[in-house]
């Protein structure tokens, strides 16, 4: 697994949009209804509709939504990447870091990561905003990157020995995914803020394969250690307690430290 580290609000496929749910500021578009099917300019406005019937902001952050629309529907679009990235800058305007659009690459990465059923090299990755680096957040522990000596604040300059430089933060999860059983060569630039800086790059060799699960405990005073909020983790984490009932269990404690994020109506069960 590599997890990105970003708000998830305003999901969208290109094929497929359908209940709303205002999530935080902003809206979550949600996989069901086909509507993507004779233009690219009909994606954008049903985008723009979206979030007119449900942002929850009626002032939509002192901008004229109105405008916005005939602005982006005056265009012309002739394929769907021109659409998404109309969508973005559209989305831009309301100034809101939590309703953004997912294209599909971004959102099966989405679905995959939040599934619980973790595979990979076992990296939380983000992307500086003023470099961007694709910057280690931290490695799960007992994963491949976090053996390979992997730590938060490295940097991948490479992988595979293709250089990072304006790649894509999707396309590098998925260059570093990869498959179970395949390896993946990462080369790694110490972070600035570390205490031990090295000028010189290191490579380090892993091998995806399944992770752990999102939930862990151990002790007197239950450590519950929360690494993701996927689909399984409220689960897990009833049938630790399930458990635990009966065991003299003295407290609990609730470690989020690490912990990238994920769904919401997990972190609601929970």
């Amino acid at each position: 697994m590599v997890m990105i580290k970003r708000g998830l609000i305003l999901g969208a496929t290109a094929v497929a949009v359908a209940a709303v749910t205002v999530m935080g500021a902003g809206v979550h578009l949600s996989q069901g209804q086909s509507f993507f099917q004779e233009s690219p300019k009909e994606l954008v406005d049903e985008v723009w509709q979206a979030v007119d019937r449900t942002y929850v902001d009626a002032t939509f952050n002192q901008v004229d939504w109105r405008a916005v629309r005939q602005e982006y529907l005056n265009r012309e679009y002739t394929s769907s990447e021109q659409a998404y990235e109309a969508i973005r800058e559209m989305l831009g305007k309301l100034n809101d870091p939590y309703t953004r659009f997912m294209d599909p690459e971004e959102f099966e990465s989405m679905r995959i990561e939040t599934q619980g059923q973790l595979s990979g090299v076992g990296i939380t990755l983000s992307q500086d905003e003023e470099t961007n680096e694709l910057v280690v957040v931290s490695p799960i522990e007992g994963s491949p990157a976090a053996e390979a000596g992997i730590v938060a604040r490295d940097v991948i300059v490479k992988i595979d020995g293709e250089s990072t430089e304006g790649m894509d933060i999707n396309d590098a999860v998925s260059r570093i995914r990869g498959q179970e059983g395949t390896q993946v060569m990462l080369t790694i630039q110490a972070g600035r803020s570390r205490n031990r800086i090295s000028p010189h790059p290191r490579q380090h060799r892993t091998t995806p394969r399944p992770l752990r699960k999102a939930v862990e405990s151990a002790g007197r005073y239950w450590l519950h250690r929360l690494t993701q909020f996927n689909n399984n983790a409220s689960e897990e984490m009833q049938k630790a307690i399930e458990d635990l009932e009966g065991q003299n269990v003295t407290g609990y404690i609730l470690d989020l430290r690490s912990n990238p994020g994920g769904l919401l109506d997990s972190s609601v069960d929970i």
